[in-house]
């Protein structure tokens, strides 16, 4: 493609003035001015056909993941022509901070769709271009610096006191025997035809798995997009995800990320050792921004059907209203059956602000009352869920993923 640069439009743009400049003392010099702006055209197409043309092969120099809030340096190019000006179509969540590098605005995977050059002629009127597809995907990921440091902190602090003997018993699902009933045990663990036959109270003991199963599922619908202190609910969630994810594969347990939002949109499967963590930190970044209500029916059910063993589920997620709220309830009742269920909350600063606030004004009373039936139905919520047996973490985003970590370890020391 060949167009004009701007030194060719100005020549054009000074035919207008000494046109009319020579009009007024030559009758026919208007003529004049339909020459020059031919002559300019003619010299553009001469020098744009002479121009050196872009050729080779397409070469883009770009990392495949970076964190979020990172510049990220992008360099494209043809083959060998480094002295062609380039330009690239990046899109979202990169935005453009100044030429050749990019910020990293949230997470996400942003696409490298096209690749511009050109080279000026040697009289300096005429580009000439190349232009050509690019499909290039670089992940935006949490960063994982606050991970690391916080994930080894608290698996060392776990263990910080050694290794204890333990019994294989526990809430495992593998029989292991037959024993007395001790005061402490649940009910439940009673053999009731054991006992009838030996005329004394058996409790069943089952042995305990080693590598336990623990699902991270993360909501990525509407209500988990409004922003609190400035990052999405989903942000916050991933990232709490991640530091779990990353104590938990360094205790040995099996960890499964799953994203859903009006239906399933990431499930990378169980994985074990602490080199599958790249993985999850890779499909963490696929997980998008949702823009509809999450269909907890179809997601959590999709979730139960793929799980082959009992795992402790733990679901990053919010209601913004009591029918989801309901189907939530009926979605969690359904899944305790076969699994332990944690269902992790936010707390919302701005809308207990909102109730709590000395009212000013008429919009005040009105933003108070409904902040406080919004929060009043959350506490209605919160107290089904646990009276069903699920157990809820509901903390500050700054504290909450501290606090997930250590409820996990104590839920794993619980059964192991």
């Amino acid at each position: 493609m060949i167009y004009p640069t701007q030194r060719a439009a100005v020549l054009v743009a000074f035919a207008a003035p000494a046109g009319l400049a020579v009009g007024a003392l030559l009758p026919g010099g208007w003529m004049l001015v339909i020459g020059w702006v031919a002559l300019v055209l003619m010299l553009v197409l001469i020098d744009g056909f002479l121009a050196p043309s872009v050729a080779g092969r397409v070469v883009i120099d770009a990392p495949i993941m970076a964190p979020v809030g990172a510049p990220v340096a992008i360099r494209g190019s043809f083959g060998a022509h480094d002295d062609a000006e380039t330009a690239l179509d990046v899109g979202a969540p990169l935005a453009l901070e100044r030429p050749g590098i990019w910020r990293a605005k949230r997470r996400g995977v942003a696409r490298i769709a096209r690749i511009w050059a050109r080279r000026r002629g040697a009289l300096g009127l005429a580009w000439r271009q190349r232009s050509e597809p690019v499909d290039r995907a670089i992940r935006i990921a949490p960063d994982l610096g606050p991970v690391r440091e916080q994930g080894m902190r608290q698996y060392l602090r776990s263990t910080q006191f050694g290794a204890r003997l333990r019994t294989d018993s526990g809430d495992g699902q593998e029989f292991q025997a037959l024993t007395d009933f001790q005061p402490g045990m649940p009910r439940r663990a009673i053999d009731w035809k054991a006992s009838a036959r030996h005329l004394g109270l058996l409790a069943r003991e089952f042995r305990t798995e080693r590598d336990h199963s623990v699902v991270l599922a993360v909501d990525a619908g509407r209500a988990m997009i409004d922003p609190l202190d400035g990052v999405p609910r989903v942000d916050r969630a991933v990232s709490a995800a991640l530091l779990t994810a990353f104590v938990a594969l360094k205790s040995g347990d099996r960890v499964r990320l799953f994203g859903f939002d009006a239906r399933p949109r990431v499930d990378t499967g169980a994985l074990t050792g602490t080199r599958s963590f790249a993985r999850l930190h890779a499909q963490a970044a696929e997980l998008d921004y949702g823009a509809g209500e999450s269909n907890y029916t179809l997601s959590l059910t999709t979730l139960d059907q793929r799980l082959d063993r009992r795992s402790l589920i733990i679901l990053f997620t919010e209601f913004s209203d009591p029918t989801a709220a309901e189907l939530l309830l009926a979605a969690g009742q359904r899944l305790l059956r076969r699994h332990r269920l944690l269902f992790v909350l936010f707390q919302d600063a701005e809308l207990e602000g909102f109730a709590t606030r000395r009212p000013e004004s008429a919009d005040d009373v009105t933003r108070a009352n409904v902040a406080e039936t919004l929060l009043r139905d959350r506490r209605i919520t919160i107290e089904r869920l646990r009276r069903q047996g699920i157990d809820v973490i509901e903390a500050e985003a700054s504290a909450a993923p501290l606090a997930l970590v250590e409820r996990y370890l104590a839920l794993r020391e619980r059964v192991a």
